[in-house]
């Protein structure tokens, strides 16, 4: 069920972090078309002001031209004198100033006399009058065009106003952040551009054209450039940003508390092994204790000296045995650094790995097992506790007795070299090795190896821990080399005592 509740969760979690980012997205996305649409938007109001403000310039100036000539007329009509007869009309033109405010002038209905025969000639005259002044306008209108295309684009930019429009229009469309902008003729010459425009990154810059309805060669192009469009574009999700990291991080936490219950799930398993081993190696050696402590009490059993030798002998191997257990188990207790006493001196690391060999020869040959030793190590002083480093020694030799394949007689081959400034010390045996799906877990306290069919191993999966912990205290390290079937090779690298 951890583990479904795990899945479910994780894929959960999983889940609501993509929705959170495409929501992310989707508004980052709909933030840029606003912001393309609104650039696009201002930059076509500036280009149509900038041409609106040329036109209204040139009839601007041809009124004040024509203003002048009507007023040095009047002068001069002012100087004849006037003379008309009875029921004659007289016609009088009063130049009145253009207003530019984009609005058609209307004609007053006040001043438009009564249709009736009597004026309708008035009305035909006006009327052809009229046409006739349409048609002078127009004509002039396009002359002012003509003539404004027929200039170059330099003379006709006025820049500072196309600033000013620029600015005007993208705050009228709600984009209110740094732009920097450059204009270009349609051939691609460029005609102004500001002091810190900067043409890298194409998603930043946008182009109008400028005199869209003159010739395509008498157009420009203005670009517009916006350095800090990502933080305005990516600025709406930063409200989103803070959601996802808590949900990444409630995920991470919830990930890592599985893992802890399911290690401490593994090491109460452990655990639980352990005490069974354990249960099983001291009731072994206390029944035999027993059962020669009740042979000597029992009078009714004549006795020999033989056979009290021989439980003597029986008392005083399964004590041994039985010491030897607890001591294991009183390792358990040494694992923290601050708790293991070293009592370093100056060692013969071949002289203890003799000692050890004598100890265990008997051991190995009642298994029917050979021990081949090449002692090469010409430097083997190393500076350790005796005790310890004696007790790996037997850990590792006690592994190969334990683990030998039943079939098989047991062969050990025991080589101490030196290699650079250290002592090494390999121990290879033919057992049935260790699969590499264990490799990385043999030096865990209470970790042991699976043995299949075999079940005759004891053992509080304390052993292989307490010797990776011991060479590390002695700055040295261990390597465990092992194919499953052939055996496994055991490697000790001890640093020697310095002259």
């Amino acid at each position: 069920m951890i583990w479904v509740l795990t899945t479910v969760i994780v894929v959960l979690s999983a889940i609501l972090l993509y929705m959170q980012w495409h929501n992310a997205e989707t508004m980052v996305r709909m933030r840029k078309d606003q912001f393309d649409e609104s650039v696009l938007r201002s930059l076509d109001q500036a280009s149509h002001d900038l041409e609106r403000n040329e036109t209204f310039h040139y009839l601007e100036s041809i009124v004040m031209s024509h203003e002048q000539e009507l007023d040095s007329l009047a002068v001069q009509s002012s100087r004849i004198p006037s003379q008309r007869m009875a029921g004659d009309s007289v016609i009088v033109f009063q130049p009145q100033r253009i207003v530019l405010n984009n609005q058609l002038p209307l004609l007053s209905m006040r001043s438009r006399p009564m249709a009736n025969e009597a004026n309708l000639p008035f009305l035909e005259s006006v009327k052809n009058a009229y046409i006739y002044q349409r048609g002078v306008l127009d004509e002039v209108i396009y002359t002012i065009l003509y003539n404004a295309s027929e200039s170059g684009l330099e003379s006709r930019l006025n820049t500072g106003m196309l600033d000013a429009y620029l600015s005007d229009a993208l705050k009228r469309n709600g984009v209110n952040i740094p732009f920097h902008f450059r204009v270009e003729t349609a051939d691609g010459e460029e005609v102004f551009r500001c002091s810190d425009y900067d043409s890298t990154g194409a998603d930043y810059t946008y182009t109008q054209t400028l005199f869209r309805n003159d010739p395509s060669s008498k157009m420009g192009v203005v670009q517009v450039h916006f350095p800090t469009m990502d933080e305005y574009i990516w600025g709406v999700a930063r409200t989103m940003t803070p959601m996802m990291g808590f949900t990444f991080l409630l995920l991470i936490i919830f990930c890592y508390t599985v893992w802890q219950l399911a290690r401490q799930k593994k090491v109460s398993e452990m655990k639980n092994d352990f005490v069974n081993n354990m249960t099983h190696e001291f009731k072994t050696p206390l029944a035999s204790i027993s059962l020669a402590a009740q042979m000597l009490s029992d009078k009714s059993v004549d006795k020999t000296e033989r056979m009290y030798d021989n439980l003597a002998g029986i008392i005083s191997n399964e004590t041994r045995r039985l010491r030897f257990q607890v001591e294991k188990v009183l390792q358990m207790s040494l694992f923290d650094h601050d708790n293991i006493k070293l009592k370093e001196e100056e060692l013969d690391a071949n002289g203890m790995l003799e000692t050890v060999l004598n100890t265990f020869q008997l051991r190995i040959k009642q298994n029917g097992g050979s021990v081949d030793t090449v002692i090469e190590a010409y430097d083997p002083f190393i500076y350790g506790d005796e005790m310890h480093l004696t007790n790996v020694f037997f850990n590792l030799l006690d592994n190969a007795v334990k683990y030998a394949k039943p079939d098989v007689d047991l062969h050990l081959m025991v080589h101490t070299e030196n290699v650079g400034d250290n002592f090494q010390l390999s121990i290879e045996d033919n057992g049935i090795g260790i699969q590499k799906s264990d490799l990385s877990h043999i030096f865990e306290r209470f970790y042991r190896v699976h043995t299949g069919n075999q079940h005759n191993v004891k053992g509080f999966g304390l052993g292989l821990a307490y010797v990776h912990t011991i060479i590390g205290l002695h700055h040295g390290k261990i390597k465990v080399e092992s194919e499953y079937g052939q055996g496994t090779k055991f490697v000790i690298i001890l640093p020697n005592v310095k002259d």
